[in-house]
C-alpha cells in the first residue's frame, strides 16, 4: 500500500459498450450513443469517490465511455470516432498503472469480424504492455483469443438479468487496484472456448442448469491462488467464428487455472442439452390465446423476438397486428397494454393531431420494411390516448442507456381494448417509470419487447409467456441464417457432433 508521501496509482476508466445484431437492419450511429467523460464518467461509478475507501490508493483518471441501446452493428465511422477518443485520451493521460476497461463483450461493427478484439489492440498499444487491463463485461459477450491475449483481468456479470452489472464492474476495479497494491503483477489466464451458442432466454440463471454453472464462479474465485473465475455463453445474434461459449480463469498458480478452467467447461458442455427457455413459450397467437383466457392479471407477454435491449429494430409491429386481431382484445372487453414500438413518423403525426384526436397511421417497419413479411407496418386506427414529451427518469439506480436518460417523445394510440406505445427512439420498457403515465396494472395485458423479465417486470407479473416471435433476435437461432459462426457448434450440429477438445490455453 502507498506511504501518505507515496504517488497514488493512476488508473484509467473507459470503454465502448453496445450488443449489436447482425440480423437487425438497424444501424448505430454516434447520436445512438451516450458518451460520458471527466466528473461525469467518474460519477457513473461508487467506488470512485474522492471519500471512498480507494481514494486513498488510486487517481483515477476519466477517459471515454460510450454506451448505446443494444441494436444493428455499429457504423464503421461511428466506431473509429469513439476508438480514436479513447485511445487518443489514453496517450494524453500520461502513463497509466491500471485501466478499468467498461465494455459490453458482443459489439458488432460493419467491416470487422472480432469489434473488440479489434478495439482491445488499439487500447493496448495505447497503453503499452505496462499498463495492467482489467475489463468488466456482459456474459453475454464473445471472447475470442485475439481478445483476451491483450487482457490481464477479465470478468463478467455472474447473473441473468444482470441484477449484479455494477458489482460486476466494481469486481474488475477492486481486482484490479489489489494486483497493483500487492506488486504481483499479470496473473495467468486459462481461457477455453465451448462449441455451445444459446440464446439468453435459455441461459438465465434463474433456471438450471445456469443456476448451478454461475453458482459454481464463486467458489471458484474463492480457491488460493485464483484471481477471478468468468463464464461467457457467447452471444447468438451475431455471426462471427468468435460466436460461442467461452471460460477465463484468472490465478496466480496456472496449473489450479487450467484445471478450473477446465472443469468448468466441461460442465457446460456436457448440460448443453439441458438448457430450456426461462418460461413457458408460444408463437403470438397462442400465446394471447393463453393471456386472455387466464385470470391472471396483469398478464405479461415478451415479444422476444423484436427485444430492442438484445439487439432487435424494436419496430415491428408483428405482435400489435395479432393482438388487432384477437376477437376479446378488439371488441375492448379485454384490454391490453403493448409497448413500444419505434416509429419516430408515427408520434410525430400523434402530436400533430393532439390527444383525443382520431388518427389513421402506418405503424411499424422504419428499419425492417422489407426484412419478410413479419416487418410489414400495421395499419391502425385509433384514438391519441396519451403523448409524452420524454421518459420519466426511474428510482431504480444509474441507467445504462440513453433511452433511460428522458429522450424521446412517445405517443399512446387505441384501438379497441389494445393501446400501443409509439416511440421517437429506440428504447426498452423494464421499469414501472419506463411506462410514464400509462399505468401498466390498470391493464389485462402487457405485451412488451423484451425477452426473460427484467426485475420490476418480474415482480408486476401475475403470470407471463415467452412469445417466440420473428425479429432480428429470434429466440429459433436455426432459422436465422448463421453462416459464418465456427462449425460444428451447437446446437446447428449435434448428432454425430465429435467431443471437442476443451483443453484450456494459458494466455
Amino acid at each position: 500500500m502507498p506511504s501518505a508521501t507515496s504517488r497514488r496509482f493512476r488508473i484509467g476508466i473507459g470503454g465502448m459498450a453496445i450488443e449489436s445484431s447482425q440480423f437487425c437492419p438497424h444501424r448505430s450511429a454516434y447520436d445512438d450513443f451516450r458518451v460520458t467523460r471527466g466528473a461525469a464518467l467518474l460519477d457513473r461509478y461508487a467506488w470512485t469517490r474522492p471519500d471512498g475507501e480507494l481514494a486513498e490508493l488510486v487517481e483515477w483518471v476519466p477517459l471515454v465511455h460510450a454506451v448505446a441501446v443494444p441494436g444493428g452493428p455499429v457504423e464503421r465511422a461511428t466506431y473509429e470516432r469513439i476508438k480514436d477518443e479513447l485511445t487518443g485520451r489514453i496517450r494524453e493521460s500520461g502513463p497509466l498503472d491500471g485501466l478499468v476497461y467498461d465494455i459490453h463483450g458482443a459489439m458488432s461493427v460493419v467491416g470487422l469480424d472480432d469489434a473488440e478484439a479489434d478495439l482491445t489492440d488499439a487500447v493496448r498499444a495505447a497503453t503499452g504492455p505496462g499498463t495492467l487491463i482489467s475489463a468488466a463485461m456482459d456474459l453475454h459477450g464473445n471472447v475470442s483469443r485475439r481478445f483476451a491475449a491483450q487482457l490481464d483481468l477479465l470478468t463478467a456479470h455472474r447473473m441473468a438479468p444482470h441484477e449484479d452489472a455494477w458489482l460486476t464492474r466494481e469486481r474488475a476495479a477492486r481486482k484490479l487496484v489489489g494486483r497493483l497494491v500487492r506488486g504481483t503483477g499479470r496473473p495467468h489466464r486459462a481461457w477455453v472456448q465451448i462449441p455451445v451458442l444459446l440464446p439468453g432466454e435459455k441461459t438465465s440463471t434463474r433456471r438450471e442448469p445456469a443456476a448451478s454453472l454461475y453458482g459454481r464462479l464463486a467458489s471458484v474465485e474463492a480457491l488460493d491462488g485464483v484471481v477471478d473465475a468468468a463464464l461467457w455463453v457467447g452471444y447468438a445474434w451475431a455471426d462471427e467464428e468468435r460466436c460461442r461459449a467461452a471460460v477465463v480463469v484468472t490465478a496466480d498458480d496456472p496449473e489450479l487455472a487450467v484445471a478450473q478452467a477446465g472443469s468448468l467447461a466441461r460442465a457446460y458442455w456436457d448440460a448443453r442439452r439441458d438448457f430450456v427457455f426461462v418460461g413457458p413459450t408460444g408463437d403470438a397467437d397462442a400465446c394471447i390465446a393463453r393471456a386472455v383466457a387466464s385470470p391472471a392479471r396483469p398478464f405479461l407477454i415478451s415479444d422476444s423476438g423484436d427485444n430492442p435491449t438484445a439487439g432487435g429494430a424494436g419496430d415491428l409491429a408483428h405482435m400489435l397486428g395479432r393482438l388487432l386481431a384477437h376477437e376479446e382484445l378488439a371488441s375492448g372487453r379485454v384490454t391490453a397494454l403493448h409497448p413500444g414500438i419505434t416509429d419516430p413518423e408515427a408520434v410525430a403525426a400523434c402530436f400533430d393531431a393532439g390527444t383525443g384526436a382520431e388518427v389513421t397511421l402506418f405503424v411499424g417497419g422504419r428499419f425492417s420494411a422489407g426484412t419478410g413479411p413479419y416487418a410489414q407496418p400495421c395499419e391502425l386506427t385509433g384514438t391519441v390516448t396519451a403523448l409524452e414529451d420524454a421518459v420519466a427518469p426511474g428510482s431504480g439506480g444509474r441507467r445504462e442507456n440513453p433511452a433511460y436518460d428522458g429522450r424521446g417523445r412517445s405517443a399512446a394510440v387505441t384501438r379497441g381494448g389494445v393501446t400501443v406505445v409509439l416511440t421517437e427512439r429506440r428504447r426498452p420498457f423494464h421499469t414501472r417509470a419506463d411506462f410514464g403515465s400509462l399505468d401498466p396494472l390498470a391493464y389485462d395485458l402487457v405485451v412488451v419487447k423484451i425477452g426473460y423479465l427484467e426485475p420490476e417486470l418480474h415482480a408486476m407479473a401475475a403470470d407471463w409467456l415467452l412469445a417466440l416471435t420473428p425479429g432480428a433476435v429470434d429466440q429459433d437461432l436455426l432459422r436465422l441464417g448463421h453462416h459464418k459462426v465456427l462449425r460444428p457448434l451447437y446446437p446447428f450440429d449435434d448428432e454425430g457432433f465429435e467431443e471437442p477438445d476443451l483443453t484450456p490455453e494459458l494466455l
